[in-house]
């Protein structure tokens, strides 16, 4: 399927998602928020043979938030009813239960939902100019797509609370010290080092690295008690893999496993 804000190659059991409207930082249109819904489906198809996703941005920027110039989504109209029930919260769900593992590289600035987007993946990596901004009450709205969930667990209440009733700049270096994202490299190593994440993931145990995600997932509201039986299910799930068998077997024998996804 072709897209128009959105560009993703295949390569090497990657997929590599690039939001694609430089001309405005990569803002979320309807229409883009539409094509990333579709594209997940490609992704997941077995057919494709993907085994870790990759998502950044195209141009300086990673996304700053929603298209406020976008006519069709009303994202600048006070009367118009913003989509986020038919298409935002069920892209973000679909991250949230996605089968496979996330990198994120955050290569510029992240407003808005484009920090609630790289606040879903299971690895961030931030490109050292890249910074995170709360941008919502600068237009006088609250912070969308997950990310008052998400954010208060990541950096802690108060944080949290500092950066959405502020609106301030965060550093990709304050970022990693606030355990917000994992790794800051210099701009131009950001695409190398993720597309090397993305692989070494893509070379592992997939069906076991998308249950240990979702497993972590389920813990957010869950009781310990719960999240026990969470832990026994997917266990046994993993146990039924391939991937397990040749894990075990490589370990015997002392090599280096040899995972096939399946």
């Amino acid at each position: 399927m072709e897209y128009q804000r959105i560009k993703v190659t295949f390569e090497e059991n990657v997929a590599r998602l690039t939001l694609n409207h430089p001309e405005v930082l990569n803002a979320v249109s309807l229409q883009m928020i539409r094509e990333l819904n579709q594209v997940l489906n490609e992704i997941e198809e077995p057919a494709a043979g993907v085994r870790s996703l990759l998502i950044t941005g195209e141009g300086r920027g990673f996304c700053v938030g929603a298209n406020l110039t976008d006519s069709e989504g009303g994202m600048g109209e006070a009367k118009k009813e913003l989509p986020l029930k038919e298409w935002y919260d069920p892209f973000f769900r679909r991250l949230r239960d996605f089968s496979l593992p996330i990198v994120i590289a955050i290569n510029g600035p992240a407003a808005g939902v484009g920090v609630s987007l790289a606040l879903m993946g299971d690895l961030v990596l931030a490109a050292r100019s890249a910074f995170f901004l709360q941008a919502f009450r600068h237009i006088g709205v609250i912070p969308d797509g997950g990310s008052t969930f998400v954010l208060p667990r990541l950096i802690g209440w108060p944080r949290a609370l500092e950066m959405s009733l502020l609106g301030e700049r965060i550093s990709a270096e304050k970022a990693l010290e606030w355990g917000m994202i994992n790794r800051v490299y210099d701009d131009n190593q950001l695409m190398s080092e993720a597309w090397n994440l993305a692989r070494s993931l893509a070379s592992g145990p997939t069906v076991a690295l998308g249950l240990i995600r979702k497993a972590y997932w389920k813990s957010m509201d869950n009781t310990y008690e719960n999240q026990l039986q969470v832990e026994s299910d997917y266990q046994e799930l993993a146990r039924k893999t391939e991937d397990y068998r040749e894990g075990v077997a490589a370990f015997r024998e002392r090599r280096s496993p040899q995972f096939t996804g399946k």
